[in-house]
């Protein structure tokens, strides 16, 4: 009997039966009361989620309609901004702002690492900058970033503190108005256990003034059209909501609010650290350094003589798991495991048995079980399975 494949990539993630259940509901129009209320709760529950007070904006875009959304709403041409590279998306984040006439200085570090809050606090003592961009967690390597460090080095400053938050939200602990994040980007199909087709942005009060004299274009893209549509009663959209991604985005933050914030971080945690513990225990390296790893992702170096790309085609083809290998440079060299949203431990030991036997059939000398070993072992440890 064929089974469902189960998806461990960076996203997009698995989506839980009960919002698939939300989206196949009958269409509405997006001009009606019964819209609107469940517009309202989305909005409550995206400040809930983001643990802040501001305002989020709901776009129908994926995360990089995000990351261009608050490029153009908040700077203008010229503006010097700091990029914080840590891998792909750190790399799309100044492509982005280059593409509106920004001048972006960027600080790249070597992939696989974190960036170091004190080369930033370096970097602004030389330069004055109009915004500090940073990925929050870094697909592409598997790293995070300390938000919470950095915040605390722009605050009470005019600098702009824009993070993106696509892969960590909902993930891993983002206190977005504590760590004095100002913009703050995320979307609908990583932690969020939803679709892909919104992105959401949470805008602090002194970002709305950065707006007032930002001067890059916009339309679809303007945070105060869709301000005004939101201030209506019931809430609105500007233009046509992508509806049935609502109603399931907001199932999701019910789900994710339901078991409680430091539970959804915990568990996070949990299957990250059994998946890391399995991978050593194969005699496998991890690709992030210590200090840098990634709750939501892990990555994976390849030994000589592997390719990363060979070892993810074998584990969809023979064992209906889904996974990621490495993207520009890292092709062929890492493979990434994503452990995001809505997975268990079943999941864990499900892709690290399929792993374990793809690593076999390309004759790595491996014992079979000792990385399923080696994560219950943990979980028996620390409350887990």
């Amino acid at each position: 009997m064929q089974k469902e494949p189960l998806l461990m990539t960076p996203g997009p993630t698995v989506v839980p039966p009960a919002v698939l259940a939300k989206q196949s509901q009958a269409m509405i129009h997006h001009r009606t009361q019964e819209y609107g209320e469940i517009f309202a709760e989305l909005n409550q529950n995206l400040r809930d989620v983001f643990q802040t007070k501001n305002l989020v904006l709901t776009f129908p875009a994926a995360g990089t309609g995000g990351l261009e959304a608050a490029v153009v709403n908040f700077f203008s041409p010229g503006d010097k901004v700091l990029v914080i590279s840590v891998g792909v998306f750190g790399e799309r984040f100044a492509a982005i702002a280059q593409a509106f006439g920004l001048s972006v200085d960027k600080l790249a570090i070597p992939w696989g690492e974190a960036a170091d809050p004190e080369a930033i606090e370096a970097r602004l003592k030389r330069m004055a900058y109009k915004g500090v961009f940073v990925t929050h967690n870094e697909t592409s390597t598997g790293v995070v970033n300390n938000i919470a460090a950095i915040g605390k080095i722009l605050a009470d400053t005019d600098t702009l503190f824009v993070v993106d938050a696509v892969s960590s939200l909902g993930c891993i602990d983002l206190r977005t108005d504590a760590w004095r994040v100002d913009v703050a980007i995320t979307a609908s199909q990583k932690g969020l256990m939803a679709p892909p087709g919104l992105a959401f942005l949470s805008i602090s009060d002194k970002a709305w003034a950065a707006a007032e004299r930002a001067t890059c274009p916009r339309f679809y893209w303007d945070v105060f059209s869709v301000r005004k549509a939101m201030e209506k009663s019931p809430p609105q959209n500007p233009y046509t909501p992508a509806i049935s991604l609502v109603r399931g985005a907001n199932e999701a933050l019910r789900m994710i609010l339901a078991e409680g914030l430091p539970q959804v971080f915990a568990r996070h945690y949990r299957l990250a650290e059994a998946t890391r513990r399995a991978i050593e225990a194969m005699g496998l390296e991890l690709f992030a350094k210590v200090g840098a790893r990634s709750d939501c992702i892990t990555s994976i170096a390849m030994p000589p003589g592997l390719n990363a790309e060979n070892i993810a085609k074998l584990m969809e083809l023979h064992y209906g798991v889904i996974v990621a290998g490495g993207q520009e440079s890292l092709k062929g060299k890492i493979l990434r495991i994503g452990h995001m949203g809505y997975v268990n431990e079943h999941n864990i030991l499900q892709v690290i048995a399929a792993l374990e036997q793809s690593l076999k059939e390309e004759n790595y000398p491996l014992r079979l079980g000792t990385g399923i070993t080696a994560a219950l072992e943990y979980w028996g440890q620390n409350q887990g399975l």
